[in-house]
């Protein structure tokens, strides 16, 4: 079992992802708590507007609930699009997604290591918050760029090293998990220092743009309903959100409680 939990695979293609609940309960507890930083489909797809033409074949990379997905639908226009995950329940998700909103695309369960699309297929190409799941990163960006038509391009995002170190100390300082600064970033293997270097292995970077996104929990509960969700702290505390909150209500100063994260998007070409 390796340290960092997002390089687990029994985790990841357990737990972590065996059903949308989990991601989903974490993504509405960032988004409740977000106050500085643009939305990240948003930025994705202003990126890719002005560089695809109208018709073009879009792949999105570990799509996960099919966010990005539905804005790059409707921003490109795409004659194709393939949305690829590993998880079985996101990509049922990402398909129910598609389906409410008349959008057209199809769904591709597959490892990101080997997909199983031809060469040159895709005009262009998104993987955001996903790379960081692999112990050999580099080798998921060469699949994506033998997808890529020459020419093609590629938005890749991932988060900084220290994204969200605030609530280690938190953690740390209400008892709930004594190595929590210790533990090793989430984002290790795949971030925003080491971004550019691992892109520019098999593609041409063209840009890397950071932007930083802070993050407010207004109460004891909003934090327990994140902190609930994240694999990264080792918390044995029994009794849900409830007692969570009641433990962070107790034992830490009075909220909100800040953090932040940059999140790093880097542009690329296949030569």
């Amino acid at each position: 079992m390796s340290a960092n939990p997002f390089l687990d695979p029994a985790l990841v293609q357990g737990d972590l992802y065996r059903g949308d609940g989990r991601l989903a309960d974490r993504t509405q507890a960032l988004h409740r708590a977000k106050i500085s930083g643009s939305d990240v489909a948003d930025t994705i797809a202003n990126l890719l507007d002005a560089r695809v033409p109208r018709g073009a074949i879009v792949l999105d990379i570990g799509c996960g609930r099919g966010t990005t997905t539905l804005r790059l639908t409707d921003r490109l226009r795409p004659r194709r699009l393939f949305a690829v995950d590993a998880s079985v329940a996101l990509l049922r998700t990402t398909r129910a997604r598609l389906g409410a909103a008349g959008a057209l695309g199809s769904v591709v369960c597959a490892d990101f290591h080997h997909l199983p699309l031809p060469d040159s297929v895709a005009d262009a190409a998104v993987a955001a918050f996903c790379l960081y799941h692999s112990s050999t990163p580099g080798l998921a960006v060469a699949e994506i760029a033998r997808c890529l038509c020459p020419g093609g391009i590629a938005v890749l995002v991932t988060k900084s090293l220290d994204s969200y170190g605030e609530l280690d100390h938190l953690v740390h300082a209400a008892g709930l998990d004594p190595h929590a600064t210790s533990r090793p970033s989430l984002y290790e293997s795949f971030h925003s220092g080491n971004l550019h270097t691992l892109v520019a292995k098999n593609l041409t970077v063209i840009d890397v743009h950071h932007e930083e996104h802070v993050f407010q929990f207004a109460d004891a509960t909003h934090l327990a309903r994140y902190l609930i969700t994240t694999p990264k702290y080792r918390i044995t505390l029994t009794g849900g959100i409830p007692a969570l909150a009641s433990a962070l209500q107790q034992r830490l100063a009075p909220p909100p409680y800040t953090t932040q994260s940059t999140v790093s998007y880097a542009v690329a070409v296949r030569a």
